[in-house]
């Protein structure tokens, strides 16, 4: 007997002011033969001018939506039931040409990845003039209004842009160039599809200060998909909350992040890290259980077997679009206690599931043919959040490393005489925006960069080999990394399991006598053979398939993926496949590059309760990359920030993000702050904000902060060197102004922001 389907929502018909406007959208793929339905009976509308988010977990159908609007899904989509329509114009029964005349002058989309977005054989100019002649301009006037459009998206020099390609320009340079692209035909829509992820967030607010202004301007509409829900709080008026296919809750998103009507909604929310909370206040909630399997069949509500307010009545009836008056309009909620969505239980109760999963992915990794310390019940070493931290050991020591790319006038330093140090069980959080130097230094402590002349680099207080296949099999198994991009440390063609077990096969080398010589033919090329491990035994085999599980079950990866090819896998379940391999032996130090950048903020939660649980147990050290502070104030025990390869300031993490701080610290924790302070002389200089400048030779007499400092005191800031001083907790500042003075100015700054 087949379950019984929702009614449709009531929905009114597509009207003049609408942008666009899905009625009863139901969207299947056709795999093994059976329809599997991604998307089902989705309403919604967005006005013309207006901005519209949606949200939801990956895999939950956000940019289904968008390629169903444009009519972009694979050859196995359909749209079974429902209507589009764009500006009025009806997309599903447009023939090819009108089709064509739709994208060149009605909708724009602006995709994830820039890079992916812009063809890497052709010029800027090229690209961004065919996207002029496609509407309707001529060769000519395609390249003048090109340079005029790289103006408007306020890029300082267009010539140059337009003459460069695209992998000579920044990401947050691509995101512009990209939105140019899209705004080329002048659309009456606008659809982003996590168009900030992986911008740090000077660059992720000027993106999104530039794409507010040109809705302003153009009067478009937009569509903002997004996992992130603080940029949608700040740039949509509305917004939509996707589950399993279903929008389960709609509204303003004022209303709804004042007083949410949907326990999902509710625990999306609930993930993100709470304002002064680190991980010594215990997890961070989490959504327990996961999404369905794609087309999967559900009597009653498809959140009830995560939901913790779920009762029989969920799991027998569907809720019918509950529609309400709230503050700024109407509000929509899919669930039978709307009213009590709210009041939904948090913190304890909902990480115990998730919690226990954690524990028994934590104790499985131990080293091969070692124990953890839960297993040999001995105590965790003592973390950098203890009292006596400080007594650690140094396990990771960098001192004055430099690096410099290319010679002569040509040459270039990206670090200039850094040192850090990173003990036993701690969380190094490095911080700044992108082109400061943080994965070149990660880089140069991986041995994929050697150091300028004169630098170390020490291992437990040993030498570390300057190039990779220098090292011996314990410190390539002792020094772990987490791109942020998983698509760089996976081989697309092979399955899940096939990629976690081949690093815990790795991991049994490194503790092998002859370890060394495998991993050096292994980094030469040269193809390891993996039949030493199959002769051990069936019992070897079932062990390896069980610690296998055990990883992915604690990095949340289905166990249905198993056989799943990693280019068949979300960002998402990539980013989780790829923390799972680090983890497949028992690393001393991970260096953690973005790791959390492209996941929802539920699986974000619980890879950083991962994270923090595994350092309590293992007392395994982070050295943690991101652009997100929210995410770095949780996790970081001390933080370092870095600003065109120098070292600005550094200390407790509380120390550094609670002030007072460097003036480069203040504008990366508000980051609207450079747009609104820096002179406008510093503008017509051709340094557009967000722009780090490149220091040609290192031998810079003043800060290298000077020429976009809102706090610039004069001219001692070009001309002479800043102190870099320690106070008694150990932070230090690189600055001409006093902490002092410093702590009084950002309060003042504090006290002038206007409260949301």
């Amino acid at each position: 007997m087949n379950a019984a389907r929702p009614a449709l929502a009531t929905f009114h018909a597509p009207s003049a002011d609408d942008a666009l406007a899905l009625v009863g959208l139901t969207v299947a793929y056709r795999v093994r033969g059976k329809d599997r339905e991604v998307l089902t009976d989705v309403s919604l509308r967005i006005k013309r001018g207006e901005a519209y988010g949606l949200v939801g977990e990956s895999g939950c159908g956000k940019s289904t939506v968008a390629l169903a609007v444009l009519r972009y899904l694979a050859h196995n989509g359909r749209v079974k039931a429902g209507r589009i329509a764009i500006a009025g114009e009806d997309v599903l029964s447009l023939d090819r040409e009108g089709l064509r005349m739709l994208r060149a002058h009605k909708v724009s989309m602006v995709y994830q990845d820039p890079a992916s977005a812009l063809n890497p054989t052709l010029t800027i100019a090229r690209q961004l003039s065919e996207a002029f002649e496609a509407a309707g301009a001529s060769p000519a006037d395609a390249l003048a209004q090109s340079h005029a459009m790289l103006e408007r998206v306020r890029i300082a020099d267009p010539a140059r842009v337009m003459a460069s390609w695209p992998h000579q320009l920044s990401g947050g340079m691509q995101q512009r160039v990209v939105i140019a692209m899209a705004l080329a035909s002048n659309p009456a829509l606008l659809i982003l599809d996590e168009p900030t992820t992986g911008l740090d967030a000077t660059v992720e607010a000027e993106v999104l200060a530039l794409i507010a202004q040109l809705r302003a301007e153009l009067g478009m509409a937009v569509l903002l998909i997004s996992h992130d829900l603080a940029v949608i709080r700040g740039m949509c008026e509305r917004m939509g909350v996707l589950y399993a296919g279903r929008l389960v809750e709609e509204g303003a998103t004022r209303d709804v992040f004042a007083r949410a009507r949907h326990p999902y909604t509710v625990g999306l929310l609930r993930c993100l890290p709470a304002p002064g909370r680190n991980k010594a206040h215990g997890a961070l909630d989490t959504i327990p259980g996961e999404l369905p399997a794609p087309g999967a069949l559900t009597h009653g509500c498809v959140y009830a077997p995560r939901c913790r307010l779920a009762d029989a009545r969920c799991r027998e009836h569907a809720p019918p679009p509950h529609r309400m008056e709230a503050a700024h309009g109407e509000q929509m909620s899919r669930c039978h206690y709307h009213e009590r969505a709210i009041e939904l239980p948090i913190a304890d109760a909902a990480n115990e599931a998730d919690i226990a999963d954690m524990r028994a992915g934590a104790e499985t990794i131990a080293p091969p043919g070692g124990q953890s310390n839960r297993q040999t019940n001995e105590p965790a070493e003592e973390t950098s959040c203890a009292p006596h931290a400080h007594e650690a050991k140094v396990v990771l020591r960098a001192t004055n490393v430099s690096r410099t790319f290319g010679r002569g006038a040509h040459a270039q330093r990206v670090l200039d005489d850094v040192s850090l140090e990173l003990r036993a069980g701690e969380t190094l959080g490095l911080v700044g925006e992108s082109g400061s130097g943080k994965t070149t230094l990660a880089k140069l402590l991986l041995g994929l960069h050697a150091a300028d002349p004169g630098g170390t680099v020490e291992l437990d207080a040993r030498p570390l080999a300057e190039h990779l296949a220098q090292r011996d099999a314990g410190q390539l198994q002792a020094l772990r990394v987490v791109f942020q991009h998983p698509d760089a440390s996976l081989n697309r063609a092979l399955p899940v399991k096939r990629l976690v077990g081949r690093a815990l096969a790795l991991a049994r080398r490194a503790g092998a006598d002859n370890a060394s010589n495998a991993r050096s033919r292994e980094m030469a090329g040269e193809r390891v053979d993996e039949t030493a491990d199959e002769a051990t035994g069936e019992n070897a085999e079932a062990r390896n398939a069980a610690r296998v599980a055990a990883l992915l079950e604690a990095v949340r990866v289905p166990m249905r993926y198993l056989a799943a090819r990693a280019r068949q896998l979300s960002g998402g379940l990539k980013q989780r496949v790829a923390i799972a391999q680090a983890f497949a032996g028992e690393p001393r130090v991970v260096i953690c590059d973005e790791p959390t950048s492209a996941l929802d903020v539920s699986v974000q939660a619980a890879i950083l309760n991962l994270l923090a649980r595994l350092q309590r147990e293992h007392g395994v050290s982070y050295l943690f990359i991101s652009h997100d502070l929210d995410v770095v104030r949780y996790l970081a025990d001390r933080v370092m920030v870095l600003y065109a390869g120098r070292v600005l300031e550094s200390g407790p993490a509380s120390a550094v993000l609670n002030g007072p701080c460097h003036p480069y610290t203040e504008t990366l924790l508000n980051p609207g702050m450079l747009a609104r302070e820096t002179s406008a002389s510093h503008r017509q200089a051709g340094t557009p904000i967000g722009d780090i400048p490149r220091n040609a030779t290192g031998g810079a007499t003043g800060c290298v902060f000077s020429a976009r400092c809102p706090r610039k005191i004069g001219a001692i800031c070009d001309e002479a060197a800043p102190p870099f001083e320690a106070d008694a907790q150990g932070h230090r500042i690189r600055c001409h102004i006093p902490a002092e003075q410093l702590r009084a100015l950002q309060a003042g700054t504090t006290a002038a922001q206007p409260h949301s």
